[in-house]
């Protein structure tokens, strides 16, 4: 894997962050850490990074709604 595919893969980690949600967090380091190591399976490293993107998403939703 080259830099920007690691980069796009850690994109669900820096949302999680961004949301300051601590329960977000872990998962959505883990969904990164599968997407990087499944990088050779595309289609499992894409199911695996939608799964923290949507976790991501749905933590910064609720942090852009209470602030």
């Amino acid at each position: 894997m080259n830099l920007l595919q690691i980069a796009i893969a850690a994109m669900p980690f820096l949302l999680a962050l961004m949301s300051r949600t601590g329960k977000a967090i872990a998962p959505c380091l883990l969904a990164s850490l599968f997407t990087v190591l499944l990088g050779g399976e595309p289609h499992r490293a894409v199911v695996a990074w939608c799964v923290g993107m949507l976790i991501a998403a749905v933590a910064l939703r609720e942090r852009l709604r209470t602030g």
